[in-house]
């Protein structure tokens, strides 16, 4: 941020700041391409204010002078129409000049590149984006030509107030003032068009509808001025026209919300519409909730627990270094927003609040990490989580079937994660895996389907990674397998081979890679085709000597194949070892991937390997037939060129 300079002309205390680049092209999108979701800076600026009394009411616990004898917390929300104003006030944790500078002139979220390039696709469609990247108070530049902030922190004496005040384009100033009372107060300037007309948010019961619509679980009283119906006087008795009057406004407060913690209540008591609205205004998403469980925990640890998954993954779903987690709660009492020591990583897109009758009030992150309560929660909200995804994905209803579909489309390269983080609950994360396979395209078949198919004699559970449908069903490696009808499952997300090598077997059944090391049918394969086998291997040994001479370092071994029938070769890695495309993702990574080489399997039946021996252009052919075994495994050449002039050169001859 550029230094403070003063402002001219004005109060030699004020202070002008440019804003942060970032900050002022988020400010530049959030006035041009969200005026569909005005509504949106109400719920913004509401759960603000709730953030800043949890806040003081955490800190309160160590430090009860921080209430200074006001420990009754609320947000109260005035409208002046001769003024074109409404304000949100609050008697939470405050801030001072510095609070004030860094929380409203500078984003500081890892996320925030994120936001603004997803803001610039989305163009007036994704306002519940401005929540997820907590920069929800410039929400308010969407109504508001100028927004003013005047605030104390709880505790600093009254002549360290701040008032910050900005028009939203390139800079804003602050100022010291005296505020007798603690916490913060925003009054937005509404722009003329936002002052009148179908979008007049001077209109309290517009107010109160968006309140009672995104805020009404807020567990804090949300208040606005009383209004009442007053009826003129009549100056004549006898006069029996219809008495007129008019709503005036009272100095009495009412909270306009219910003020509960929705959690706390039994949920045969709540409505789907409850659940759903207090979803939206903890995730700040404008979609419903895919589905939610809802449940007090007894036992060693006492806790409740609401937990619900979205309907859509978050953009930032895959940033692993951002914050995700549940808000916890003890004994109702906010101890923090983003608790992800409550949940696996794999189950990181979950949204909920945990309260707990047992953790201690003064807990803190360090804590978190230590206790065993909190691992025994987190425990629990796995299993949880699982059960209620089984429960979608094992029903016969069609709607729960549908629901299940759309979350596996949305997280289920996500849960995969959870093979190699849960052990203690692999069993039940690979019951909910589902895949395409060599007779069905769609991801529909589970674990479980699989072996229900499979063959007599069949002693293990096939699949092969791929990088996509296309090049597995196409794959060499699956010639044999379609010849003798063997149902193969195809993996083509890029987790999926990370995964594996966590899952050894399903249900007491192996899980074999039909492209690492031989191929055992076993019972599949009749004593014939082993004999055949055996005489390739002795009549094409002097072709496979010289294809080795051939590759050099480039394989590690050459062998005749007995899964190939099409195909005139192959490349296999032994077990344990990382396939090519393994290979290739950990490089683009970053990260220093071990030497590894594979086998070149050849087919003995395929004319060309049967030319080899007679060719004049053995080394070059022999290069060409392992630069396009690689490229049928997905791996990538390291000199396209050399390839091309090979096979160009072999074309002229």
């Amino acid at each position: 941020m550029s230094e403070a300079t003063q402002a001219e002309g004005l109060n030699p205390e004020l202070k002008k700041h440019t804003f942060e680049a970032e900050v002022a092209q988020l400010l530049h999108l959030v006035t041009h391409s969200l005026y569909s979701n005005a509504d949106i800076f109400v719920r913004e600026l509401v759960s603000n204010a709730s953030d800043a009394c949890d806040k003081l009411r955490f800190e309160g616990t160590n430090d009860d002078s921080l209430y200074e004898d006001d420990g009754e917390l609320k947000i109260r929300i005035a409208v002046d129409e001769a003024a074109k104003t409404i304000t949100f006030t609050d008697n939470g944790i405050g801030m001072n000049e510095a609070d004030a500078i860094e929380n409203l002139g500078t984003i500081a979220k890892s996320g925030t590149k994120a936001f603004l390039d997803k803001l610039s696709e989305s163009q007036k469609q994704d306002g519940q984006l401005i929540g997820q990247f907590g920069v929800g108070f410039y929400s308010g530049f969407i109504v508001a030509d100028t927004i003013s902030v005047e605030s104390r922190k709880a505790g600093e004496p009254a002549d360290k107030g701040v008032r910050w005040v900005s028009d939203g384009t390139g800079s804003f100033t602050v100022e010291p003032i005296t505020k007798d009372t603690r916490g913060t107060a925003i009054t937005l300037h509404l722009k003329e068009e936002y002052s009148e007309g179908e979008d007049n948010y001077l209109d309290r019961s517009k107010i109160k509808r968006l309140v009672n619509k995104y805020s009404d679980h807020i567990s804090l009283p949300i208040q606005m001025r009383k209004e009442i119906w007053q009826e003129d006087v009549k100056e004549d008795e006898n006069d029996d026209t219809p008495v007129g009057g008019q709503m005036v406004l009272t100095d009495e407060w009412e909270t306009i919300n219910k003020a509960s913690a929705l959690w706390t209540r039994s949920s045969s008591e709540i409505e789907d519409d409850e659940y759903v609205d207090f979803y939206k205004n903890i995730s700040y998403d404008m979609d419903a909730p895919l589905t939610w469980t809802h449940n007090r925990v007894e036992g060693r640890v006492q806790y409740t627990q609401l937990l619900y998954i979205p309907k859509k993954a978050p953009v930032d779903l895959y940033t692993r270094e951002q914050q995700h987690g549940l808000k916890l709660y003890v004994k109702r009492v906010f101890i923090m927003d983003e608790a992800e020591q409550l949940l696996p990583m794999y189950l990181r897109f979950v949204k909920g609040v945990i309260d707990s009758a047992d953790l201690p009030l003064n807990v803190s992150r360090e804590l978190l990490q230590e206790s065993r309560d909190v691992k025994s929660i987190r425990d629990g909200n796995a299993r949880r989580i699982l059960t209620l995804l089984a429960n979608l994905a094992n029903s016969e209803d069609s709607d729960k079937q549908e629901k299940f579909a759309q979350f596996y489309a949305e997280f289920g390269d996500v849960i995969k994660e959870g093979l190699g983080e849960d052990a203690g609950n692999q069993e039940r994360i690979a019951k909910l895996l589902r895949y395409a396979t060599s007779t069905q395209d769609g991801l529909v078949t589970s674990f479980e389907d699989y072996k229900g198919r499979m063959k007599d004699g069949q002693k293990a559970i096939y699949y092969l990674t791929a990088d996509n449908l296309a090049a597995a069903k196409n794959s060499p490696q699956l010639e044999l397998f379609k010849k003798k009808g063997i149902e193969v499952i195809l993996m083509t997300s890029r987790v999926d081979e990370w995964a594996m090598n966590f899952l050894t077997s399903f249900d007491e059944t192996p899980l074999q890679n039909i492209a690492k090391g031989a191929v055992d049918l076993g019972d599949l394969q009749d004593e014939a085709e082993k004999a055949e086998a055996e005489k390739a291997q002795e009549t094409l040994k002097p072709v496979v000597d010289k294809l080795k001479a051939a590759l050099g370092e480039r394989a590690k071994d050459v062998k005749v194949s007995t899964r190939l029938v099409d195909s005139p070769a192959c490349l296999v890695v032994g077990e344990g070892e990382l396939s090519p495309q393994m290979i290739q993702m950990l490089q683009q990574m970053g990260q220093d991937v071990p030497a590894s080489k594979p086998t070149l399997e050849v087919n003995p039946d395929h004319p060309l390997i049967k030319k080899l021996e007679s060719s004049e252009q053995f080394d070059d052919l022999a290069q060409v037939i392992f630069d396009q075994a690689l490229l049928a495994d997905g791996g990538q050449l390291d000199d396209p060129a050399a390839y091309l002039k090979r096979v160009n050169e072999l074309l002229m001859r």
